[in-house]
């Protein structure tokens, strides 16, 4: 009897293996058959689910942000205050940081590869912003746009900053302060917004 094969299933197990590979020669180095030859399979198998190295980045993209939003939600306790939402972030980038940074090299070293305008514009990569940024209004129980941009920017800097400083910025530090700011901002909100409901 043939064997059945979950051709979705394998495409996404094929994705997730692709991570070290991009990350360990960056994209542009990479060819194809280096990396049908990282996966063990042909590049005729390879060529089957991802038509180019561009096509299969692009999908990389998109299964990592949902990855890495799957796997949040899966480990973060059900924290009422707005200061624990924020140290679950916090714990999240902590215990998988080698894993960011790696994210993060990749994303610039393919960003040098191209224009800015075709970056701006592809679908991949405004969908993996826009599901991640969801998924912070979601779980910090924020609407205000402005707000979770704030923090999906600070989250990409700490990041970042990490790379280069290392312990000498503190996650727990960062978080006591980012969940100080967030709750004065919120309070600060609510009272104008109190205040403009009696004026009326």
């Amino acid at each position: 009897m043939p064997k059945i094969v979950d051709h979705e299933q394998y495409r996404k197990e094929l994705l997730m293996k692709c991570f070290d590979l991009f990350a360990q020669k960056g994209y542009a180095a990479i060819t194809m058959r280096e990396i049908a030859q990282g996966l063990s399979v042909s590049t005729g198998t390879l060529y089957h689910y991802f038509p180019s190295k561009e096509a299969l980045f692009f999908q990389l993209i998109e299964e990592l942000t949902q990855q890495d939003i799957l796997n949040f939600l899966a480990g973060a306790r059900d924290a009422k205050a707005l200061p624990e939402r924020i140290e679950a972030l916090m714990n999240f980038a902590t215990k998988n940081e080698d894993y960011f940074f790696k994210q993060t090299l990749l994303m610039f070293d393919f960003y040098q590869q191209q224009e800015r305008t075709e970056i701006l514009k592809n679908p991949s990569i405004k969908k993996a912003s826009k599901d991640t940024k969801q998924a912070l209004t979601e779980y910090l129980e924020i609407e205000d746009k402005a707000l979770v941009n704030f923090v999906y920017c600070f989250l990409n800097g700490l990041i970042s900053a990490r790379m280069f400083e290392g312990d000498a910025i503190s996650y727990r530090e960062q978080s006591e302060l980012l969940a100080k700011m967030l709750t004065a901002y919120l309070n600060t909100q609510a009272q104008a917004g109190s205040e403009n409901g009696k004026n009326k």
